[in-house]
């Protein structure tokens, strides 16, 4: 059996989905698990029960300071490898992401994976285009961004997910295999191009005082997105390779319209007359 972790998130969900879609014996676990899913709660190691689990797809449990995060990810391997899980497929980050202020956490999660005991493989997967479209902001007339004329090698969600569905469905052809899943760059400015509106570009000192004034982000929100701001800007984040369409065995979603859908979904409605 299948077991996808975060099943209840975007990622998870939609992982578990494709796996499904395949024919393959899969479950997901959350820490609010619902219909079809199993309790997994990577903060409390009574629930980490992976008895019958061959193949593990460990989503990444972000959304944390990287103490926290490291922890669970090693709390769930040690109950992978009491329990016989058969391969582990993480969710990482690309490589290009190294200097991103929540490349640690992912870092590490790799290390505890490479000197561990259990088969495993990395994907590195790309910063999703639907994040990138969310992260545009809109003015009267237009968008802005910090991204300035900086591109990002995005990708669709639905191919990360059925990327992860393909090597748990199959993991022995991928023992041991880094896998950097990135798709064709895209800008801000062919995003706005697509939606018919301008687009501005704002300094990142501007950016940054937007942050702090956000209400609801997380201490570790605000220096994780800025990261991203800058590292689209001057061009880290723009490195393709093929891994992505091979592994799939067909071309990429279209990045520049996925992200124009998530940029187009947050447009304020003119109030009616």
């Amino acid at each position: 059996m299948i077991l996808v972790t975060g099943a209840n998130g975007n990622l998870g969900s939609a992982t578990l989905a494709a796996l499904r879609a395949r024919g393959a014996t899969a479950t997901g676990g959350s820490r609010t698990p619902g219909e079809g899913t199993r309790r997994l709660d990577f903060d409390d190691p009574a629930s980490l029960d992976l008895t019958g689990v061959t193949t593990l797809v460990l989503v990444s449990a972000g959304y944390a300071e990287d103490d926290r995060v490291i922890a669970r990810h090693a709390a769930v391997l040690d109950a992978a490898a009491r329990d016989g899980v058969g391969h582990v497929v993480y969710t990482s980050l690309t490589t290009a992401g190294d200097h991103l202020a929540f490349a640690a956490a992912h870092r590490a999660t790799e290390r505890l994976l490479r000197t561990g005991p259990l088969p495993w493989t990395i994907l590195r997967n790309g910063l999703y285009a639907e994040l990138f479209g969310a992260l545009l902001t809109w003015t009267g007339d237009g968008l802005e961004s910090p991204f300035g004329d900086g591109a990002l090698a995005a990708v669709a969600r639905a191919d990360l997910a059925d990327a992860a569905a393909a090597v748990a469905a199959d993991p022995a052809p991928h023992r041991g295999r880094t896998l950097d899943l990135v798709g064709p760059p895209v800008t801000a400015d062919r995003v706005a191009e697509r939606l018919g509106v301008p687009h501005r570009t704002i300094g990142l000192d501007e950016y940054r005082r937007r942050l702090d004034r956000t209400p609801g982000l997380l201490p570790f929100q605000p220096p994780m997105m800025a990261s991203i701001a800058t590292g689209i800007r001057h061009g880290f984040l723009a490195d393709t390779t093929p891994d992505l369409t091979d592994l799939l065995g067909r071309p990429a979603r279209d990045p520049l319209a996925v992200a124009a859908t998530a940029a187009a979904a947050t447009r304020p409605t003119a109030p009616a007359a």
